[in-house]
Protein backbone atom coordinates (compact mmCIF):
# COMPACT_ATOMS: atom_id res chain seq x y z
CA UNK A 1 0.00 0.00 0.00
CA UNK A 2 2.70 2.17 0.54
CA UNK A 3 3.50 2.68 -3.34
CA UNK A 4 0.22 3.65 -4.12
CA UNK A 5 -0.24 5.95 -1.35
CA UNK A 6 3.03 7.70 -2.04
CA UNK A 7 2.86 8.27 -5.97
CA UNK A 8 -1.07 9.56 -5.00
CA UNK A 9 0.24 11.94 -2.67
CA UNK A 10 3.73 13.42 -4.53
CA UNK A 11 1.89 15.54 -6.53
CA UNK A 12 0.38 17.39 -3.60
CA UNK A 13 4.02 17.93 -2.26
CA UNK A 14 4.96 20.51 -4.52
CA UNK A 15 1.36 22.02 -5.25
CA UNK A 16 1.24 22.78 -0.99
CA UNK A 17 4.67 24.30 -1.08
CA UNK A 18 3.63 26.63 -3.79
CA UNK A 19 0.37 27.43 -1.78
CA UNK A 20 2.60 27.84 1.47
CA UNK A 21 5.35 30.13 -0.33
CA UNK A 22 2.62 32.42 -2.40
CA UNK A 23 -0.07 32.10 -0.05
CA UNK A 24 0.38 35.98 0.53
CA UNK A 25 0.41 37.20 -3.11
CA UNK A 26 -2.86 36.16 -3.36
CA UNK A 27 -5.11 38.48 -1.94
CA UNK A 28 -2.43 41.02 -2.06
CA UNK A 29 -1.75 40.66 -5.72
CA UNK A 30 -3.76 38.15 -8.00
CA UNK A 31 -7.27 39.68 -6.39
CA UNK A 32 -6.33 42.87 -7.93
CA UNK A 33 -5.41 41.72 -11.52
CA UNK A 34 -8.36 42.42 -14.49
CA UNK A 35 -9.40 38.90 -15.05
CA UNK A 36 -11.96 37.43 -17.52
CA UNK A 37 -15.43 36.84 -16.59
CA UNK A 38 -15.53 33.44 -16.72
CA UNK A 39 -11.86 33.10 -14.11
CA UNK A 40 -13.27 30.35 -11.77
CA UNK A 41 -13.71 31.55 -8.17
CA UNK A 42 -10.55 31.28 -6.24
CA UNK A 43 -12.21 28.84 -3.97
CA UNK A 44 -12.93 26.52 -6.38
CA UNK A 45 -8.83 26.22 -7.69
CA UNK A 46 -7.78 24.24 -4.62
CA UNK A 47 -10.94 21.65 -4.66
CA UNK A 48 -10.15 21.50 -8.15
CA UNK A 49 -6.28 20.43 -7.89
CA UNK A 50 -6.58 18.16 -4.87
CA UNK A 51 -8.68 16.20 -7.00
CA UNK A 52 -6.49 16.15 -10.36
CA UNK A 53 -3.32 15.65 -8.61
CA UNK A 54 -4.79 12.49 -6.54
CA UNK A 55 -6.13 11.31 -10.17
CA UNK A 56 -2.84 12.12 -12.04
CA UNK A 57 -0.97 10.72 -8.86
CA UNK A 58 -2.38 7.39 -8.73
CA UNK A 59 -2.31 7.49 -12.41
CA UNK A 60 1.55 7.66 -12.32
CA UNK A 61 1.52 4.43 -9.83
CA UNK A 62 -0.70 2.38 -12.58
CA UNK A 63 2.35 3.19 -14.95
CA UNK A 64 5.18 2.58 -12.74
CA UNK A 65 3.31 -1.15 -11.56
CA UNK A 66 2.72 -2.10 -15.29
CA UNK A 67 6.30 -1.40 -16.50
CA UNK A 68 7.68 -3.32 -13.46
CA UNK A 69 9.22 0.15 -11.32
CA UNK A 70 12.09 1.71 -12.03
CA UNK A 71 13.00 -0.11 -15.52
CA UNK A 72 14.23 1.02 -18.27
CA UNK A 73 10.68 1.11 -20.16
CA UNK A 74 9.65 3.38 -17.17
CA UNK A 75 12.17 6.38 -18.19
CA UNK A 76 10.20 7.47 -21.13
CA UNK A 77 6.48 7.71 -19.68
CA UNK A 78 7.69 8.53 -16.16
CA UNK A 79 9.78 11.29 -17.08
CA UNK A 80 7.43 13.09 -19.25
CA UNK A 81 5.34 12.64 -16.08
CA UNK A 82 8.28 13.83 -13.88
CA UNK A 83 9.17 17.52 -16.45
CA UNK A 84 5.19 18.04 -16.63
CA UNK A 85 4.82 17.85 -13.01
CA UNK A 86 8.22 20.23 -12.31
CA UNK A 87 6.53 22.77 -14.74
CA UNK A 88 3.20 22.60 -13.41
CA UNK A 89 5.05 22.74 -9.58
CA UNK A 90 6.91 25.90 -11.16
CA UNK A 91 4.14 28.10 -12.32
CA UNK A 92 2.94 29.49 -8.98
CA UNK A 93 6.65 30.74 -7.81
CA UNK A 94 6.23 32.52 -11.56
CA UNK A 95 3.28 33.86 -11.62
CA UNK A 96 2.46 34.61 -7.83
CA UNK A 97 5.81 34.81 -6.58
CA UNK A 98 7.52 36.48 -8.88
CA UNK A 99 4.60 38.35 -10.61
CA UNK A 100 6.34 36.84 -13.99
CA UNK A 101 3.36 36.51 -16.32
CA UNK A 102 4.92 35.93 -19.21
CA UNK A 103 7.44 33.00 -17.78
CA UNK A 104 4.45 31.64 -16.54
CA UNK A 105 2.73 31.85 -19.84
CA UNK A 106 5.91 29.74 -21.81
CA UNK A 107 5.91 27.85 -18.84
CA UNK A 108 2.01 26.67 -18.87
CA UNK A 109 2.22 25.98 -22.66
CA UNK A 110 5.38 24.01 -22.07
CA UNK A 111 3.44 21.91 -19.59
CA UNK A 112 0.65 21.50 -22.12
CA UNK A 113 2.88 19.64 -24.52
CA UNK A 114 4.83 17.40 -21.51
CA UNK A 115 0.88 16.63 -20.21
CA UNK A 116 -0.23 15.56 -23.67
CA UNK A 117 3.38 13.67 -24.31
CA UNK A 118 2.63 12.28 -20.88
CA UNK A 119 -0.89 11.14 -21.48
CA UNK A 120 -0.33 9.69 -24.68
CA UNK A 121 2.83 7.58 -24.21
CA UNK A 122 0.51 6.39 -20.93
CA UNK A 123 -2.32 5.55 -23.46
CA UNK A 124 -0.26 2.89 -24.89
CA UNK A 125 0.87 1.04 -21.48
CA UNK A 126 -2.12 1.64 -19.27
CA UNK A 127 -5.61 3.27 -20.75
CA UNK A 128 -6.82 3.76 -16.95
CA UNK A 129 -3.83 5.95 -16.41
CA UNK A 130 -4.77 8.00 -19.47
CA UNK A 131 -7.64 8.80 -18.49
CA UNK A 132 -7.25 9.36 -15.27
CA UNK A 133 -5.13 12.52 -16.77
CA UNK A 134 -8.16 13.48 -19.30
CA UNK A 135 -9.91 15.79 -16.48
CA UNK A 136 -6.25 17.44 -15.74
CA UNK A 137 -5.45 18.34 -19.16
CA UNK A 138 -9.00 20.06 -19.50
CA UNK A 139 -7.99 22.23 -16.49
CA UNK A 140 -5.05 23.07 -18.02
CA UNK A 141 -6.44 24.22 -21.40
CA UNK A 142 -8.78 26.18 -19.13
CA UNK A 143 -5.71 27.18 -17.01
CA UNK A 144 -3.85 28.38 -20.25
CA UNK A 145 -6.50 30.48 -21.90
CA UNK A 146 -6.64 32.46 -18.07
CA UNK A 147 -2.73 32.50 -18.00
CA UNK A 148 -2.75 33.85 -21.77
CA UNK A 149 -5.83 36.32 -20.96
CA UNK A 150 -4.40 37.57 -17.53
CA UNK A 151 -0.74 38.05 -19.19
CA UNK A 152 -2.68 40.22 -22.20
CA UNK A 153 -4.83 42.55 -19.86
CA UNK A 154 -1.90 43.10 -17.26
Amino acid sequence: WAYPVGFTVLPHVGSFLGWLINRKEIPVWYDKLKKPSWCPPRKIFPVAWTVLYTGMGYASYLIWNDLGGCSSKAVVPLGLYGAQLALNWAWPPLFFGAHNLKMALIDILCLDGLAIGTVCSWYRINKIAALLMVPYLGWLAMATCLTIRIWKDN
